[in-house]
């Protein structure tokens, strides 16, 4: 099926907390940032879609989404957030040509193609990457992830819920953390330790392990304490969170074979780069005997240009063709 996203296009990062918008305006435009807007300023996308485009004069012959939550066909719906989206009444609705929607990891592993360096800081050693499948992972709202593999010449995204997976203590000290935390939805899962919520969940279960005090709750008080007292409680839970990220990755790199490499993204690692310590991510992502040869291999990074999804999506419809999406029934056109 031939796909093509004729212009104005505009492209939106749906997020639990923000989304980003961007636009081509003109076939062969470069990509133009327009707004960030608080996901829950707006009871719908297509109240909020309208406001900004009225706001700066664009009327989108073409939208490319990708939103944090499962996309099943044309349809999303936000796990940490009230909005729902329909491509086929979106496209009603506004009047478009095409359009597409993501998952929001989906679209981040589409994007590692186009990945500058710049764009990103190496974790640990600069290993060298081979041909094998890339993964993509980061704590936000939620915490996603998903992997990039090539075929027949072609980007193929393979998203996951991996974030809700079991995940549990390595030693006693987290084991008397754990004692203290917080489930959600009756479970510990990786998404609700590694996550902004989560990190408020595990500085509350921490301090109380350790009978200490703290005001900071939310996971922008607990990174605010650290960054400014990087002797007191709140830095030792992000250096924990840190670690337990490491942890994580690594257990997911095993998992998919992914010698090209893991990228971290997501709203909270960027904020806390002075707290993250190389060394302890990575003795935590490869120790995983007994392989922890393949882990020791896979190079790791951390994606530090919070916009570079855009610009992946934007490259998807600059050139649909190189990518193995399912057009046929995800695209509005």
């Amino acid at each position: 099926m031939d796909v093509n996203f004729p212009t104005p296009l505009v492209l939106c990062d749906i997020g639990g907390t923000n989304t980003r918008v961007a636009a081509v305006r003109t076939p062969g435009g470069a990509m133009e940032m327009l707004r960030r807007i608080r996901t829950d300023d707006f009871p719908t996308f297509e109240l909020a879609l309208a406001d900004l485009c009225g706001n700066i004069g664009i009327a989108p012959r073409s939208l490319v989404l990708c939103g944090a939550g499962p996309v099943v066909g044309k349809h999303l719906t936000l796990t940490n957030a009230g909005w729902s989206l329909d491509g086929e009444a979106l496209k009603r609705h506004f009047g478009l040509a095409q359009g597409l929607l993501l998952n929001d990891f989906e679209a981040q592993a589409l994007a590692l193609p186009i990945i500058d360096e710049t764009h990103a800081v190496v974790i640990g050693p600069d290993l060298l990457t081979d041909s094998g499948p890339r993964l993509i992972l980061g704590p936000g709202t939620g915490l996603g992830v998903a992997a990039l593999l090539q075929t027949g010449g072609k980007f193929v995204a393979v998203p996951t819920e991996a974030g809700h997976v079991g995940f549990g203590p390595a030693n006693a000290a987290e084991e008397a953390v754990w004692l203290h935390l917080e489930r959600a939805h009756g479970r510990h899962t990786a998404e609700s330790v590694l996550s902004g919520p989560g990190l408020g969940r595990l500085h509350q279960a921490r301090i109380a392990a350790l009978g200490l005090v703290s005001t900071a709750k939310t996971a922008a008080e607990i990174t605010q304490a650290a960054l400014a007292d990087t002797a007191g409680p709140e830095s030792d839970t992000v250096r924990l969170f840190w670690r337990l990220v490491g942890r994580f990755a690594g257990d997911m790199a095993i998992t998919f074979g992914a010698t090209g490499g893991v990228t971290l993204a997501g709203g909270i690692l960027p904020r806390i780069r002075s707290l993250a310590d190389a060394g302890s991510f990575r003795a935590e992502f490869t120790a995983k005997q007994p392989v922890e040869e393949l882990a020791g291999r896979i190079p790791t990074r951390l994606l530090v240009e919070a916009d570079a999804v855009l610009s992946g999506m934007a490259a998807i419809a600059r050139n649909p063709a190189a990518y193995a999406i399912d057009y046929r029934a995800r695209a509005w056109g």
